[in-house]
């Protein structure tokens, strides 16, 4: 499994129908929440202030993430920054840093 660091910034359109922005984001919710039950998604944290999000991705590889990201209903109103993650040869805390667990 592969870690990934991923930054989220919405940008939805200001004038954007109220009732296609209610949907898209209810989708949104869903769809991550599925991920996170999945172990896929494995944090999520919002970054205070800003419509945006940091998170953890653990997938097979950088083709399935791809894949999970232009699938997220919101998709085309984010700007998206990815870092691929590896363990640290001086954490202490080896356990936490080998986020993949059995799914």
């Amino acid at each position: 499994m592969a870690l990934f660091h991923i930054r989220m910034d919405v940008r939805i359109p200001r004038d954007l129908d109220p009732v296609v922005r209610a949907e898209t984001v209810a989708r949104e919710k869903e769809y991550s929440q599925q991920l996170q039950q999945a172990g896929t998604w494995r944090h999520i944290w919002r970054i205070v202030g800003q419509y945006s999000n940091i998170s953890v991705f653990d997938v097979a590889s950088a083709d399935e993430l791809h894949e999970i990201l232009w699938n997220l209903p919101l998709f085309p109103y984010m700007d998206i920054q990815i870092m691929p993650l590896t363990h640290h040869g001086s954490d202490i805390h080896p356990a936490d840093s080998a986020l993949s667990v059995s799914r």
